[in-house]
């Protein structure tokens, strides 16, 4: 399991970087990539727009370690969820309950996904698509051991169809969280049960 539950931030209190990368993904949410300049990330951490250099050397280089960390994030809880369960159906309700999590506790950050892996720069978007690459793959193995009779191909487009599902939320949020969470947790397993 993680140490740590934020994904932008590395031990127990946010350094400097962690603090421009958390209100990046915040203004990239809200008005797009495009939308913010580094003026406006530098005045949500209190800084001027050209101190953001001394931390990051563009814009895009920020979006790049942002994603590539999500990314990863995902890839590192993941597996160790499924590693610990017990049981083949308890891996596959641990990946669900997982990342249902992320996306009710970083909405800003599903969709800043969502919405600019094409604007990440060519080594980034490798990076960031093998890092999610790996991620399904963690996916398709739990769905394969728990719902028996279900070949790959459709175990890995019933794993697309629940990150939609779940990833559906910022969007989305009609109920308190807590509920939110219940009803996203059977509906995906439920998905992923009707796959076979």
């Amino acid at each position: 399991m993680p140490p740590n539950p934020d994904p932008l931030v590395n031990g127990e209190k946010a350094n400097r970087r962690e603090q421009i990368l958390a209100a990046a993904a915040e203004l990239f949410a809200r008005h797009g990539f495009h939308g913010v300049g580094i003026d406006d990330i530098g005045a949500a951490v209190g800084i001027s727009g050209p101190a953001l250099y001394r931390h990051f050397r563009s814009k895009d280089a920020m979006l790049g370690e942002m994603l590539s960390s999500i990314s990863r994030f995902l890839l590192e809880g993941g597996k160790a969820r499924a590693e610990q369960a017990d049981q083949a159906e308890n891996a596959l309700a641990e990946l669900v309950r997982f990342h249902v999590d992320f996306a009710l506790r970083h909405p800003a950050l599903i969709t800043v996904q969502e919405r600019n892996l094409a604007n990440l720069t060519d080594p980034d978007r490798k990076q960031v698509r093998a890092l999610q690459r790996r991620y399904v793959e963690v996916w398709v193995e739990a769905i394969q051991s728990a719902v028996r009779d279900l070949d790959e191909a459709r175990a890995r487009s019933a794993a697309h169809a629940v990150f939609g599902l779940i990833n559906s939320t910022p969007h989305s949020r009609h109920l308190p969280d807590e509920e939110l969470a219940g009803l996203l947790g059977r509906l995906a397993l439920g998905a992923l049960h009707a796959a076979r």
